[in-house]
């Protein structure tokens, strides 16, 4: 089933051609255009015309909330996320989102100008996809999240994006993801070679204005 999308850009009309774009990847349960206030609080003009792409994932039952239906990457069978993981419903999405990088090339923006970012279950997915992806991106951005399929990563990484930076966030009060698992995300990229901007707050499974703050000008660096 092909991703339903928002698009934004800061002008009254999309320009034809925009110098970067950055794919924001939502939540269980949540939905792309819970993003559009971080995007609007973006100032990134001295970059130029940024695309800020919003995908919807497909509704699928979620064993957790019982078979409940709801928009996700990939199914959860409990709240210990990685000692069973849906690996097929997490390779099929994997799928989707390089499809969604791809569209963007094939609009006209360079791969190492196209930023992944994610939330919760979208930053899973920023880490599980992009560092698989086989061009050099600009960047990841993962926000209370974690690393899906932890023990793969070594040896299904690509070697395209060995120098990726990783822009890393998470709330000290986090019940839903702990930031136990952030660090253990943080510490096992680390290990690997990866270049991690960690950064953590005071909240619970959320955002913050300080965050978005210190992304801002982590993407204009990675875009400079």
């Amino acid at each position: 089933m092909k991703l339903q999308t928002i698009e934004l850009c800061p002008a009254v009309q999309a320009p034809a051609k925009a110098s970067a774009s950055m794919i924001v990847l939502h939540g269980l349960g949540a939905d792309g255009a819970d993003f559009i206030p971080m995007c609007d609080a973006l100032d990134l003009s001295a970059v130029g015309p940024v695309r800020f792409v919003l995908p919807r994932a497909t509704e699928r039952p979620i064993t957790l909330n019982n078979g409940y239906r709801m928009r996700a990457w990939y199914d959860l069978y409990g709240m210990e996320l990685q000692r069973r993981e849906d690996e097929a419903g997490l390779r099929d999405s994997i799928r989707e989102v390089h499809a969604l990088i791809d569209i963007e090339r094939e609009r006209g923006v360079p791969a190492h100008r196209i930023v992944l970012a994610g939330f919760s279950q979208g930053c899973a997915m920023t880490l599980l996809a992009g560092l698989r992806y086989p061009e050099r991106l600009g960047g990841l951005v993962a926000m209370s999240g974690y690393l899906p399929l932890a023990a793969s990563t070594a040896a299904e990484r690509h070697d395209a994006n060995a120098l990726v930076p990783i822009f890393m966030a998470h709330g000290r009060q986090d019940a839903m993801v702990t930031m136990a698992r952030g660090i253990h995300a943080r510490d096992t990229l680390t290990a690997l070679g990866y270049k991690v901007a960690w950064h953590e707050y005071p909240m619970e499974h959320s955002m913050c204005m300080e965050e978005v703050t210190e992304l801002n000008h982590w993407l204009l660096k990675v875009w400079g």
